[in-house]
């Protein structure tokens, strides 16, 4: 982002840098959507989490508000370039001024600071004052696909992404930490979106990875409108009570069914 702004200037970094977040979801979402809803489609179908398949016009639109949130992420990314050239932040470059190990811990320091915000915020956004203004263009995605990873409202995209210059201001990061993040956040939504489940039925019960949020928890909550806010990980979910009545049963009723 550095390298676009100082060579093309505000405007068309924040475009090359919106074309660059669209292209990454385009090769994320498109990839997975591709194998699961074309190539694997027949095979994939029992472990379909919800039976029906989405109609065209519905990923049509997922794709078209997914490409406002690119612009609105590439502009956050402006933000946090213009905070750094300020001295506002505590982004770095050199790795030896941290080390590797910091370099590793901070990544995940910035992973489950982000699945806290993203909780509370999440829960607030469904406040009935709230849910049309902001959230509800993503639960358009009745029965989502991984197109709908990015599907949100112009204001909800500033909403999801606003955490991201405080916590710069407030932590030291490398730009590659934050590149990675970015990866990984994209990663986790495609999966969230996937529509299909497939974990095996141990999955929920592990004593390690029970902790991991999967497409069967973030399906039930756009198909049932409430409950299931974690993004990454089961904690909040689980130590505050919101995790949906049906999530157990549902998991295991899909992952059992044998698709392979």
């Amino acid at each position: 982002m550095t390298y676009l702004i100082d060579h093309f200037g505000i405007f068309y970094g924040w475009l090359l840098g919106s074309l660059f977040v669209f292209l990454r979801y385009l090769v994320f979402a498109g990839l997975t959507f591709t194998v699961c809803y074309v190539f694997l489609k027949k095979t994939l179908q029992p472990r379909k989490i919800q039976a029906k398949q989405p109609k065209n016009q519905e990923v049509q639109n997922e794709i078209f508000h997914s490409l406002t949130s690119a612009g609105v992420f590439a502009l956050m990314g402006v933000l946090v370039y213009f905070l750094s050239t300020w001295g506002w932040t505590k982004v770095y470059t050199p790795l030896s001024a941290y080390g590797w190990g910091y370099f590793f811990l901070s990544f995940w320091i910035l992973v489950f600071l982000h699945d806290t915000y993203f909780y509370w915020m999440h829960r607030l956004m469904h406040h009935p004052k709230l849910f049309k203004l902001l959230h509800r263009v993503h639960h358009l995605s009745y029965n989502p696909t991984p197109w709908a990873a990015l599907s949100f409202h112009p204001l909800e995209a500033i909403v999801e992404i606003g955490f991201l210059p405080f916590a710069v201001i407030l932590i030291p990061f490398h730009p590659l930490v934050l590149f990675l993040f970015a990866t990984w956040s994209l990663a986790f939504n495609v999966l969230g979106h996937l529509g299909y489940e497939l974990a095996p039925p141990s999955f929920i019960h592990h004593p390690f990875w029970k902790w991991f949020n999967t497409p069967t928890h973030h399906n039930l909550h756009h198909s049932k409108g409430h409950g299931n806010y974690g993004l990454y990980f089961n904690f909040w979910d689980t130590w505050m009570g919101t995790n949906h009545r049906d999530y157990e049963k549902v998991f295991t009723e899909v992952s059992s069914r044998n698709a392979y």
